[in-house]
Parts: C-alpha cells; structure tokens; sequence
C-alpha cells in the first residue's frame, strides 16, 4: 500500500477533479444575468479557483526544495525542488487555460495585458516551465542545480504578488474567492463544490509531487550507478 501511495493519492485527486467539474455544469446554482456577461461561463470557476490554489501549494514547495538545496545541499531539497516545478507546471497551465476560457467569454478577450495578477501568475508559470524545461536540457550538476534552485527562491515573491494585486490594482480579474471579505462570500452550494474542488486538487498535487520525488530519486539512482560502471 505505502508502495502505491503517491498513485491512490493521484487517482483520488483525478477522480475528485473529474466530480467537480461535473457538479459544476449540471449542480451548480446559475448566476444572476445582471452580474456577468456570461453567466454560464462561470462554472468554469469551480475549476480555475482549485487549479490556481494548487499551482500555489506547488510553487510553495518549489521554494523550499530550492531553499533546502541552495542552503543545505540536500539531495531532498533537490526532488522537491523537481516536483515543484514540474507540479507548478502542470496546474499552472490549467489555470491559465481555464482562466482564457472565462476571459473570452466574459470580457471578450482571453488576455488582458494591463491586469498585474493575470501577469504576475502568467510569469509564475512561465516560471515553472523554464526550470522544467531547462532541468532537461542541462547536465545534472552543482552549478546547475545551484542556478534553478536561484530561480525557485527569488521568483517565489511573485506569490504572495498575485494574491493580493487584486486588492491593490483590481482592473479585469474578480477579488479574491477565499480570504476575500464580503466579495469573497459565496452561497453554500457553490461554497460545497468549491471545497470539493479544492480537496481534488490538493489530492492530484500532492500525488503529483510524490510520483515526481520518487522518479527523480530512481534516476538520480540510475545515474550513479552508470557513474560506478564508467569507473570500472
């Protein structure tokens, strides 16, 4: 069982994920036709909301991976720095996707180059696949370790950056969901399948992240037996 953790977590996670997004087309309470251009794009919300909550959860793990390495030198650190970025990655993209669908269809652009938080998430993500994508690129090394690793820590500010731009310079995207105040409340139908969205994903990131940890540790392993074989 404990062998087959990180795969029961990320089926979970899939599964949740999948009744979401369900609930949310045929359950979901409609919203007023006076509040959105498109009322019934936002149920692509209850999709959105977790993804990004992911993407955060996984960026904050990215910083500590990257921390742990740059300081500490551990082997540990490393994997999670992977997993994170590779995590980070993967939700973010969904995130960015699923927001250019209610972009769209709300405001009739899926883009708005002039909103700090569609920015700042945007170069979150773009973040994440230049240390996916340069990770598998460059020999594994010290020194290249030690430069993503530079990249995890100082781009991690771009978190707390997206969180509140829409308290401070609220232009196209809505304020905060959760955390939010009065503009975050929402009625206990829709509050029911957010959670429920909100455990799916946090269920796929962390099952996400334990796969990559554990992949990352075989090839580490592989290569220093190849490393051992090239010495004979």
């Amino acid at each position: 069982m404990t062998k087959r953790l990180a795969e029961t977590i990320l089926l979970l996670g899939f599964i949740g994920i999948g009744t979401t997004l369900g609930l949310a087309f045929l359950k979901a309470p409609s919203v007023s036709i006076n509040a959105f251009e498109s009322p019934e794009a936002q149920r692509i919300f209850y999709w959105h909301v977790p993804a990004a909550w992911a993407a955060f959860i996984a960026f904050g793990f990215l910083f500590v991976g990257s921390a742990l390495w740059f300081f500490k030198r551990s082997d540990l650190g490393w994997r999670m720095h992977v997993a994170g970025a590779e995590a980070g990655l993967a939700t973010g993209l969904m995130t960015v996707w699923s927001g250019m669908v209610w972009g769209s269809a709300e405001w009739g652009v899926p883009w708005d180059w002039t909103d700090v938080r569609l920015n700042t998430f945007g170069l979150l993500t773009f973040l994440a696949m230049f240390l996916v994508l340069g990770r598998q690129s460059q020999p594994d090394g010290v020194e290249t370790r030690d430069t993503f690793s530079t990249f995890g820590l100082f781009g991690f500010v771009l978190v707390p950056v997206t969180y509140v731009a829409t308290r401070l310079w609220q232009i196209r995207h809505p304020g905060p969901v959760i955390g939010g105040g009065d503009s975050g409340s929402l009625n206990g139908e829709m509050a029911l399948i957010l959670l429920l969205g909100a455990i799916s994903f946090t269920l796929f990131i962390v099952g996400h992240m334990l796969m990559s940890m554990r992949i990352t540790s075989l090839e580490q392993r592989l290569e220093s037996i190849q490393e051992a074989m090239d010495k004979v």
